[in-house]
This record gives structure tokens, C-alpha cells and sequence, in this order.
């Protein structure tokens, strides 16, 4: 059979046409490519030759390659097993760090000063929808074949290679997002997958709502399978979609096939608060939960989502800031344009991150020229202490404390610009 070829715009180099195969190939040759090769992956890909194992890069690597992004984070594959791999380490003295993966076939080589993380070709024996018993293979379609969708399924070889089992490339292309073979199977091999779709759909798809009704089919008859997943992943999936493109229409998606009840967000959330905040938002990064918390309609339902996704303390604060104040700390409908409202809070509270937390508020609020002033707003130290007072001959520590008050009320007043000489002379004068 044919191999199919297509062409990114950006790459150049010569073009692979393979006979009697059963992938897509090209050969990539960018700079973000070539940029990989570093002296430690030189050295990893010399021992893997010489021993006669095939290496190549997997996963979201090649996707952002194929992208034209250079990859934060690289993973390899192998056809060597585990066992091959430690021999071939410690018969070459390289150091290997980490041995937590190697049950699931990651052996993790350390090599002038990097980490390689490299695995071992799997192919799934038995799943339970949340974890996969694996067998070690050589066969580079069979592990891709055990991938979620076809974008992540690819490989590079370490010439530029590419194999392409799936057509994820032209996915890649032409911005869709589909699972590899039978969008259930998949999902059934593990639950988390449902939310992967929706996270990867916000990377790459370039409009909402372009689904294949039978993914979406197939999500719906499989969401009470996101019960059994763990909060904490699932929560990891929900905070990259929030962040990603299409992050509103994305969470309307999930609450119409029926997934909010599994996920610990509210049953009867307030999904077109969300998408109104989302689309005031948007340009100004707004913290995951600043979304999510459009969904909430009280405190009650921050603590219910914490206790299903075990949300970190400073998140669940967030929450709950946003659900109490932001009906009630607006700005001034006499000083539109002023700050004061809020910068009075943030004088007012003895939370460290409180001047953060507003920042959110007016993300949430829609508010961005306040939001571009509090961004640049110092926050002022109060001139008085009750030290001062005490020098003035003032002994009683609850009439310093109520002092103390009204001077920072008068304070507040002159817009911080009040100094210690002025507001003393005020306590004096009475």
C-alpha cells in the first residue's frame, strides 16, 4: 500500500515517499529539530545505535515539532526493554535516576547534565478504565496504536523521520482532534482520556463546536466512567482546558453529555456566567479557578469541588474570595475610574495574597483598565505605629488600637498620601 504524504509549510528538506507501508513519513529538518541535539542526546543516541536499538522521539514532542515549536519536554521510545536498557547503561557508565517507571517500561539515563526518559514499546494486555497492564513489544504501530489520539501517536525517527501510523499529522493540519481507532475503546482503556479530548481540542482545534458526533456519542456513554478517576487528574485536565482556547464552549460541552456530576463541579452550574467571564477575560490570563468559580452560586459548592479534585489551599481561597465579593466589591459609581474600593481592601486585609486575589476580581469583573492600574500599584506602608503613639505619652493599649484605626481611616481618605508628622498633629489637635 501507498504511504500517504503530507507537507508542513515550514519544513524543509526532502520528502519520503515509503513503498508497501502502512504510515505517513516525511523528513523534518528545522532548526527546532536540530536544536534537540545536544551532547547528551548525541551520546544516548550513539549507545543505542551501537547496540542495535531503535530510538525515537514520541509523543507531544513531535506534535509541537511538527508545529514549528521547539518541545520543553522530549520523550523517547524504544524497541530495547527495560532490562536491555540498564545493561546497556551500566556497561556504558551512565547513571540512571528515578526507577519508579520502570515498571511501566521508563528508564530515566542521566548524560551530561540531562535527564532522558526513555520507554520501552508497550502494548496493552488488560485495562480497567483506569490503569493498563502492558507487554513489551517491538512493533512501533502497536504502541501507537494504544495512544489516545492520533496528534500524540506519532514518532521522530533521530534523522527527522517521521512515522505516522494514524494520519495525526493530518489532523495536525487540518486542526481536528480524533481518538486512534474506535473513540470508545480508547476512552475505555482509561476514563481521563474524556477530558484529554477536551484539553487537546482547546490546543488545537480552530473553532468550537467542530466535534465528530460519535466522539461526542461515545463520551456521553462513557462519563460515569470519570467516578473512578482520581480527583487530582482529573483536575490536572480541567485547569489545562481552562486555560486553553475555547475554554467556555468546551465546559457547556462537558455539562450537556453529562460529566459535571463526575467531576465535582456544581450539577446546576452557572455556565453562561462562565462564558460571560470567559469572554471578558480571555486576554488577560485569568487563573483557572477565576473561570471556574463563574459556576459556583455559593461557598458550599467551592468546598464540594475541593473535596472531589482536592484542589490546592490557595485555589480553594481563590474560589471562595470570588464567590463572596464579586457582587458586592465594585467599583465606585461616583469615581468609576478610581482604584479606591479596592486598594482600601487590600490596605484592609492581612492576607499576603490579597492584592493577587483582586487582581482576579477585576478579571472576573471585566474591569481591565482598573485591572492594568492595580497591576502597577504599590501597595503603601501605613506611616503610624503604636510606637509613635506610645512616645507621645499614650500607655493604654486599647485606646492606641482604636487611635490606630481612625488614623488609617483618615489615611485612607487622603489616598495614602497623608504622612506621619500630619496624621500625628491630627491626634494631637484632639
Amino acid at each position: 500500500m501507498w504511504g500517504r504524504i503530507f507537507v508542513n509549510p515550514r519544513v524543509t528538506g526532502r520528502i519520503n515517499l515509503l513503498w508497501n507501508c502502512s504510515f505517513v513519513t516525511m523528513q523534518l529538518k528545522t532548526k527546532e529539530f536540530q536544536s534537540l541535539f545536544t551532547d547528551g542526546l548525541n551520546s544516548i543516541a550513539e549507545l543505542f545505535e551501537k547496540n542495535h536499538f531503535e530510538l525515537r522521539i514520541a509523543g507531544g514532542a513531535v506534535r509541537d515539532l511538527l508545529s514549528g515549536k521547539r518541545p520543553d519536554d522530549v520523550d523517547f521510545a524504544t524497541t530495547a526493554t527495560p532490562d536491555e536498557m540498564k545493561r546497556m547503561f551500566q556497561a556504558a557508565g551512565v547513571r540512571m535516576i528515578n526507577n519508579k517507571g520502570e515498571k511501566h517500561g521508563t528508564i530515566t539515563a542521566r548524560i551530561h547534565n540531562e535527564n532522558f526518559e526513555v520507554t520501552t514499546l508497550r502494548v496493552d494486555v488488560q485495562t480497567d478504565g483506569r490503569h493498563a497492564e502492558v507487554e513489551f513489544t517491538t512493533d512501533w504501530k502497536q504502541d501507537a496504536e494504544r495512544r489516545d489520539l492520533t496528534i500524540n501517536s506519532m514518532f521522530f525517527g533521530l534523522d527527522g523521520t517521521l512515522y505516522d501510523y494514524f494520519n495525526g499529522y493530518e489532523d495536525l493540519k487540518n486542526c481536528k482532534v480524533r481518538f486512534v481507532g474506535s473513540a470508545e475503546q480508547r476512552i475505555q482503556e482509561d476514563y481521563l482520556r474524556i477530558l484529554r479530548y477536551f484539553r487537546f481540542y482547546g490546543r488545537v482545534a480552530a473553532e468550537a463546536g467542530e466535534h465528530d458526533a460519535e466522539t461526542l456519542q461515545a463520551i456521553r456513554e462513557n462519563a460515569q466512567g470519570l467516578a473512578a478517576i482520581s480527583g487530582e487528574r482529573i483536575w490536572v485536565e480541567l485547569k489545562k482546558t481552562l486555560v486553553g482556547n475555547h475554554a467556555a464552549h468546551l465546559v457547556e460541552i462537558m455539562y450537556k453529555l453529562g460529566l459535571a456530576q463526575y467531576m465535582g463541579l456544581p450539577v446546576e452550574g452557572n455556565v453562561a456566567e462562565l462564558t460571560r467571564v470567559w469572554q471578558q477575560s480571555r486576554g488577560w490570563s485569568p487563573k483557572p479557578m477565576t473561570l471556574l468559580s463563574a459556576l459556583f452560586r455559593c461557598s458550599a459548592e467551592v468546598d464540594k469541588l475541593d473535596l472531589r479534585l482536592k484542589i490546592s489551599r490557595e485555589e480553594k481561597n481563590l474560589g471562595l474570595f470570588l464567590v463572596k465579593h464579586r457582587r458586592e466589591l465594585v467599583k465606585s459609581a461616583d469615581e468609576p475610574d478610581s482604584l479606591k474600593p479596592f486598594t482600601d481592601f487590600i490596605i484592609d486585609s492581612r492576607e499576603p495574597d490579597a492584592q493577587s486575589k483582586m487582581c482576579e476580581l477585576l478579571k472576573y469583573q471585566g474591569e481591565v483598565r482598573l485591572l492594568a492600574q492595580l497591576q502597577r500599584w504599590a501597595i503603601p506602608r501605613f506611616p503610624v505605629s503604636g510606637h509613635d503613639l506610645r512616645k507621645m505619652g499614650i500607655s493604654s493599649g486599647k485606646e492606641i488600637g482604636v487611635i490606630l484605626q481612625n488614623l488609617r481611616d483618615v489615611w485612607k481618605k487622603s489616598h495614602y498620601q497623608m504622612g506621619k508628622d500630619e496624621l500625628l498633629n491630627s491626634v494631637t489637635r484632639s
